[in-house]
């Protein structure tokens, strides 16, 4: 396909000293490479957004909601914290309620000794209820903070390579497919 998908890459951590930038930026390198995405980093720590539901939105929900609607797909860079995911994502997440249809969701995930892996299942879950399709592959970091070097880069680079590649090529496929229903027909959901 010629015409590139617009990937929003999500932040999943907003606390002081985060390990998520790190992931981030080595994944950031692999889009690099690639000419079938233009990429939206969409960092919550950066936003000012509402602590609560409803109300009148301000200036930075109203260009969250922009983003993700206008994003063809999605990639979340997430960690594992007390076997789930981060309360600030979730909440990110829930702000922007429908943009998320009928749109295909990656995740990079890093931790301990699962590599951030039950956080992932807890978000497809959320994602797929919000009528979002996560793919099957993703990237996983396993005790995450001894896997990168001192300069950020992953240790084993040709293995989170070849996995961060599958994830973005099915993100490819799902993305491109999903855009040209989404333009013939809108998406049904309840």
């Amino acid at each position: 396909m010629s015409d590139p998908l617009h990937l929003a890459l999500l932040y999943g951590s907003t606390r002081e000293g985060r390990f998520c930038d790190t992931v981030a930026d080595g994944l950031r390198t692999q889009l690099d490479r690639r000419n079938d995405y233009t990429v939206d980093a969409i960092d919550p720590a950066l936003l000012d957004l509402p602590h609560r539901h409803g109300g009148a939105p301000g200036a930075d929900l109203v260009n969250l909601q922009q983003r993700i609607w206008r994003a063809d797909a999605f990639v979340v860079v997430v960690p594992e914290y007390n076997h789930g995911y981060p309360a600030a994502l979730k909440h990110m997440i829930d702000l922007v309620a429908s943009h998320w249809q009928a749109k295909p969701v990656g995740f990079v995930a890093y931790g301990g000794l699962s590599g951030g892996a039950r956080a992932v299942e807890q978000l497809r879950q959320v994602f797929s209820g919000l009528h979002a399709t996560p793919v099957r592959d993703g990237v996983y970091f396993a005790q995450a903070r001894d896997r990168f070097d001192g300069m950020g880069l992953p240790r084993d680079t040709d293995a989170s390579a070849r996995a961060a590649r599958r994830m973005l090529d099915q993100l490819a496929w799902y993305g491109h497919a999903l855009r040209q229903a989404r333009a013939a027909w809108p998406y049904p959901a309840g």
